[in-house]
């Protein structure tokens, strides 16, 4: 699973993005598992990911209200199937409002650029 940590910080908040090629919501919730065994990403207050597949889209807010949607949108739109993506959050004690939103985003596109498929 490729991870790339503290990406973004913003009013406390620190997000990370982790992804790997993944078949269906079983082998995503086994990934989710073994992302978790580390003991950082399992003390997250949010771990939201997104997943297209050929059970269809399946996506998971983890208490983030809206960010699996947001993840699976840029899914559709790069046209990456087979590949879980995680959207990490430490809550830094104030609220983000809507730029969480933009943060989600801009977590996925610079993992997109990672695997060289956003430009």
């Amino acid at each position: 699973m490729l991870t790339l940590d503290k990406i973004i910080s913003d009013r406390g908040s620190k997000y990370a993005v982790s992804g790997a090629p993944c078949r269906d919501g079983e082998e995503a919730r086994a990934l989710i598992a073994q992302l978790c065994r580390a003991k950082r990403f399992a003390k997250a207050t949010h771990n939201s990911w997104g997943l297209l597949c050929a059970e269809g889209p399946i996506k998971n807010d983890d208490g983030e209200s809206g960010a699996g949607m947001t993840i699976l949108r840029m899914l559709e739109r790069e046209g990456l199937h087979e590949h879980l993506v995680v959207v990490t959050r430490w809550y830094g004690g104030k609220h983000l409002g809507g730029d969480r939103f933009r943060h989600v985003q801009e977590a996925v596109r610079i993992y997109l650029e990672a695997l060289g498929k956003a430009g």
